[in-house]
């Protein structure tokens, strides 16, 4: 028995060692990974803030014109754009931006746009509307998708299917802390501050404030998605180099413990075959 027993913990660690060596390899290509988002994230910042501010001087600044776009509507029709991951092992990056959707969703007339293989399987599963599953592959989308997208929400936002629009996504924090969150896209709204003011701004526009509005709301949307797909991407990656690191470290435990039980058995063996031999004797 206690050779059976020393050769069965043997088998463990060696399967153990093996699923150190492949988390370790997951962890070093999440760093790699991650550095690349990282840039990303970072180069991708300075035209969406210049974006952000130049629509909200515009809303703010121009109180004598209105817009679909402006309009507050009491309907319940929403659509979230899903920003998930494509594979899982990590962590709760997944499930956590999911579960918040479906939190936020409720008692609502859900529509969503997913973006990741993850998004897509799990809004089948709840048999949730979804406007298309051509954005399976988070990885795969450029900016130049986010702009499609962007556009076909925007004009279904004027056909008046959605009262709402939100992009739900992971902001990138730090390496070891990401943050789901859920921002809305449609209807834009005036600043408290500009509400009461009753001075116009000094900034002209050509040919007029309502059309360089129309055109740049489409591009900001596509902006903000584009956005929050680069801060996603970097959670992502962050989120799995912490889960691979977090699994190699338990793998390193139970190694070592595995270890100490088949010294502990291979000596109770020994023992027991010399106790053998002198009773024999």
């Amino acid at each position: 028995m206690a050779g059976v027993s020393t050769k069965a913990i043997k088998n463990r660690i060696r399967s153990m060692e093996s699923t150190k060596q492949i988390t370790k390899a997951m962890e070093m290509v999440a760093a790699s990974k991650l550095r690349r988002a990282q840039a990303q994230v970072l180069s991708s910042r300075p035209y969406f803030e210049i974006l952000y501010s130049t629509i909200h001087d515009i809303v703010d600044a121009n109180r004598d014109f209105s817009s679909p776009y402006l309009s507050e509507r009491k309907g319940k029709k929403v659509a979230y754009v899903v920003i998930a991951g494509d594979r899982g092992l990590a962590g709760g990056y997944n499930s956590n931006i999911l579960k918040l959707v479906m939190a936020d969703a409720k008692d609502k007339e859900a529509t969503v746009l997913p973006v990741g293989k993850k998004a897509v399987d799990f809004f089948n599963s709840k048999k949730i509307p979804m406007l298309t599953a051509n954005y399976a592959h988070a990885e795969s989308v450029s900016v130049g998708d986010c702009f499609t997208m962007a556009n076909n929400l925007c004009k279904r936002y004027l056909a008046g299917e959605f009262d709402e629009i939100y992009v739900a996504y992971t902001n990138f924090v730090s390496v070891l802390s990401q943050t789901p969150l859920i921002l809305k896209l449609l209807p834009l709204s005036r600043s408290e501050e500009a509400a009461k003011s009753t001075v116009n701004s000094d900034m002209l526009y050509e040919p007029n404030p309502e059309e360089v509005f129309e055109a740049v709301v489409p591009e900001y949307l596509g902006g903000i998605v584009y956005g929050a797909l680069c801060e996603s991407r970097a959670a992502e990656q962050a989120a799995r180099r912490t889960a691979m690191d977090s699994a190699t470290q338990n793998a390193e435990e139970m190694i070592a413990d595995l270890s100490l039980k088949f010294n502990r058995a291979r000596q109770a063996a020994i023992t027991q075959e010399i106790t053998e031999i002198v009773v024999g004797s």
